[in-house]
């Protein structure tokens, strides 16, 4: 992340599903959009109080609307720069990202992306979860219904190439 960058976008309760053959499971983050770059962090230093009141309020404002083009107070470019010195936490250019696209399903709504990275291919599903089961591992058991478009076009509009 360079220090000129601002936060575009920053959904929380995001369960990350890899979308390879026996892939089992996922991970709990943030998915963080900026001018440059789009993260996924699931490693954060942010305090466990903050992260469960501003899930309750982004549950609140997607049903009131369902853009995804929204930011939360209480995190800002230094905290996204600090929880980005954790190499468990990805960063991707725009130009990384070889496709992305969304998909409704009967049970919510999913950001599809593949990208290049390290010499590998990685394909994920991200969704919004709404409640979670905590016993015996965490995982969603409801998602929420979003508009990825404006997520999606950003990106789009942004990278040198598109597919």
């Amino acid at each position: 992340m360079q220090p000129d960058e601002k936060i575009q976008a920053h959904l929380v309760s995001v369960w990350r599903e890899s979308k390879k053959f026996f892939a089992i499971g996922g991970k709990e983050g943030m998915l963080v959009l900026t001018d440059k770059h789009l993260m996924f962090v699931h490693k954060t230093e942010s305090k466990i109080n903050w992260w469960k009141a501003i899930t309750q309020r982004q549950v609140i404002n997607f049903i009131k609307s369902k853009n995804t083009m929204i930011h939360h107070d209480g995190y800002n470019e230094k905290d996204l720069m600090n929880d980005l010195e954790d190499g468990r936490n990805t960063e991707l250019s725009f130009d990384d990202i070889s496709s992305i696209n969304f998909t409704e399903k009967d049970w919510g709504s999913s950001l599809q992306l593949e990208f290049h990275t390290d010499e590998k291919d990685e394909k994920f599903q991200y969704s919004i979860a709404q409640d979670w089961v905590k016993y015996p591992a965490k995982e969603p058991t409801k998602y929420m219904k979003v508009d990825w478009k404006p997520f999606v076009q950003y990106i789009k509009d942004r990278q040198r190439f598109t597919k």
